[in-house]
């Protein structure tokens, strides 16, 4: 699970984390942020489970961010924690769906015992949005570039997270079609309609439900693989042949991953997995390669090399090449028999 502690007391935010860092079983991220903006921030790039937060804070409070919260993420419990005991705060609190409400000075025992009640009792029916959103993207890239280790990894990621979440059946069968439909409208965008199949509403459990969403995934990316006849390049030779012959050029990896048809996020990530290097790890090693083949052709100046495999700055190039040959481009060349 995650936690998120706010308040804009520098002190208090560290006396907090070190009481939830006590906490068993230990939490698999805890974060901190000064304010309810900053807060908001961080719960966009990553939804925790349960938001510890203060009160009274500069550029946003902590009832507004429990309103915000409470209606853009109900998923996340709130615990709010105060210097001000009075009424008004705690009515406002509970109707913003906060389920605790801790009166500073807060001891270790006081938040530990909050945090037992909210794990042992946590929210059902609920996937988080940016997990949700992740994934599809995720998916949207396994499909096209046809990768059936990781389609396969990824239907049973999604399967524990659905069955974690405990949702009723209904809204479960809704979730699971609602992707169906956003991932069909993502493959026509790319001139790929899969066969329309009827919703799995005849399912009696989640099981069968969620076996019947990961059949329907893998049979889009078999009507995927006869649309193209076989003639289908794997994304990563692509990608590795692009790269390589563009050593000279400056490229990114948003534009290789356009190439392939694969955001960036899923391409990176694909890359490392296929490769075992990162893109700028690879292009770096591969330019080096270049050098050394340059490099033995004894009427080519190695200042003229140095531009040829992409770097105009030649102090750059010398100093990257001794990192990775473990010798400077005179002592290579010289290795060689070349002076």
């Amino acid at each position: 699970m995650q936690l998120l502690i706010v308040d804009d007391e520098p002190m208090i935010r560290y006396g907090l984390l070190k009481m939830t860092e006590s906490y068993s079983p230990a939490f698999k991220e805890i974060r901190t942020a000064e304010h309810g903006l900053d807060a908001l921030e961080k719960i966009r790039k990553s939804e925790p489970d349960i938001v510890l937060t203060d009160i009274r804070m500069p550029k946003m409070d902590g009832l507004e961010l429990c309103r915000t919260i409470h209606d853009d993420y109900p998923h996340i419990q709130t615990v709010v924690i105060s210097g001000y005991g009075d009424f008004d705060y705690a009515q406002k609190c509970i109707e913003w769906g906060v389920k605790h409400y801790l009166l500073k000075p807060v001891t270790r025992p006081d938040v530990h015992e909050v945090l037992d009640r909210l794990i042992h009792r946590p929210m059902r029916g609920y996937v988080s949005v940016s997990r949700y959103v992740e994934w599809i993207d995720r998916m949207e890239g396994c499909i096209w570039s046809l990768q059936t280790d990781e389609l396969n990894r990824l239907i049973a990621e999604w399967r524990h997270m659905c069955l974690a979440a405990d949702m009723p059946l209904i809204q479960l069968k809704e979730l699971l079609a609602d992707c169906i439909a956003m991932l069909t409208k993502r493959l026509q965008e790319r001139r790929f309609t899969p066969e329309t199949i009827p919703a799995a509403d005849s399912a009696d459990s989640a099981a069968e439900a969620l076996d019947a969403f990961g059949e329907r995934l893998r049979r889009m990316a078999q009507e995927l693989l006869a649309a193209r006849k076989g003639n289908f390049k794997d994304p990563m030779e692509e990608a590795r042949a692009y790269i390589d012959s563009r050593l000279s050029q400056d490229i990114s990896l948003e534009e290789v991953a356009g190439m392939v048809g694969l955001t960036p996020t899923y391409f990176s990530a694909l890359f490392k997995k296929m490769t075992s290097e990162t893109f700028v790890q690879y292009r770096i090693n591969r330019r080096m390669e270049k050098a050394k083949e340059l490099l033995s052709v004894p009427h080519l100046r190695i200042s003229d090399i140095a531009p040829m495999v992409g770097y105009d700055d030649y102090p750059h190039f010398t100093k990257t090449f001794k990192k990775i040959v473990g010798l400077t481009p005179s002592e290579y060349r010289a290795g060689l028999g070349i002076r």
